[in-house]
C-alpha cells in the first residue's frame, strides 16, 4: 500500500494562490501564499493601503501595486518620499510670485494671497509707492527723477495728490535745450511745469478738461483728437495712468516749456 497524496490533483482543492501541504496520508493543509490572506481554500490579495494608509504619510496617497505591496506619493502641495511629506510653502520661493513690495501669505494648499505693504497700492502682484519713488523704477521716467534729485525738488514726494507729465528718458537725453536750461538755472521751473497739484487726473479725466495749472503757475492746454491727448498742441501722452499712492504719472513724447 502507498500513502495517498492529497495535494496531487487540482492543488488538493486549495486556492490557486495557496500552497497545498501534505500532512498525514490522505490529508493536507492549504496555506495562502505571501501577500494573500484567507483559509487556503479562498485566498484574497492583501491591500496594505486599507490599514494605516499603508504606512504612508497622512498627507500622501497609498496606491496598491501588488499583493501586500504599495507605493506612497505625497499629495499636491507636499513634497517628500511618501512616507514623510512636508508642506510646500508657496511663499518660500520668490515671495510666491508677489511683488517685492507685497506680503505673501499661504492660505490653503496651492493657494496664497499677495497684499501690498503699507504705503504701497496695487493688486499684490504689482505694488506702487508714491510717484516720486516710481519715477526711478521705470526706465522711461528715471531721467526725470535724476533731474529732480539734482535740484533737490521733492514736491511730488508729499501727500499730494499730483498729476505728473514726464518726458520720456530718451527725449530728455537728446534735447539740447536741457543743458542750456541747467546752465541758466531755469531747469527747476521747466520741471515744475510738468507737475499739477491737488488732483490725480487719469487719462479719462484729462479728456474732459481743456486747461490745468502747473506747479510752476502757468497753464497747460489740453486737446483731444484722433484718440490722442495732446498737451500745448505739441506733446502727446504715450503711456498713461501709472497710479501711485499720491498721484498718477503720464509719459509724454516732448518736453513742455512754460
Amino acid at each position: 500500500c502507498s500513502a495517498i497524496d492529497a495535494c496531487k490533483t487540482s492543488n488538493g482543492g486549495c486556492s490557486a494562490k495557496a500552497e497545498c501541504r501534505r500532512t498525514t496520508p490522505g490529508n493536507k493543509a492549504c496555506v495562502c501564499n505571501a501577500g494573500y490572506t484567507g483559509d487556503g481554500i479562498v485566498c484574497i490579495e492583501i491591500n496594505p493601503c486599507l490599514e494605516s494608509n499603508g504606512g504612508c504619510d497622512r498627507n500622501a496617497e497609498c496606491t496598491q501595486t501588488g499583493p501586500n505591496q504599495a507605493v506612497c506619493n505625497c499629495l499636491k502641495g507636499y513634497s517628500g518620499d511618501g512616507k514623510r511629506c512636508t508642506y510646500i510653502s508657496l511663499c518660500s520661493q520668490n515671495n510666491g510670485g508677489c511683488s517685492e513690495f507685497a506680503t505673501c501669505n499661504d492660505t490653503e494648499l496651492t493657494e496664497r494671497t499677495c497684499t501690498c505693504k503699507r504705503n504701497y497700492i496695487g493688486d499684490g502682484f504689482k505694488c506702487r509707492g508714491n510717484i516720486f519713488q516710481e519715477l526711478l523704477r521705470d526706465s522711461n521716467t528715471s531721467r526725470f527723477y535724476f533731474h529732480l534729485e539734482a535740484l533737490s525738488i521733492r514736491d511730488i514726494a508729499g501727500p499730494g495728490p499730483f498729476t505728473l507729465f514726464v518726458p520720456r528718458t530718451d527725449v530728455l537725453n537728446s534735447d539740447p535745450r536741457v543743458k542750456d536750461w541747467v546752465a541758466k538755472g531755469v531747469m527747476a521751473q521747466v520741471l515744475r511745469y510738468h507737475m499739477v497739484g491737488c488732483a490725480s487726473l487719469l487719462y479719462s479725466d484729462l479728456t474732459t478738461v481743456t486747461n490745468i495749472t502747473s506747479l510752476h503757475g502757468d497753464p497747460i492746454h489740453i486737446s483731444y483728437s484722433q484718440n490722442s491727448l495732446v498737451l500745448n498742441n505739441k506733446a502727446e501722452i504715450i503711456l498713461r495712468d501709472a497710479v501711485g499712492t499720491n498721484g498718477v504719472i503720464h509719459v509724454i513724447n516732448q518736453i513742455l516749456v512754460p
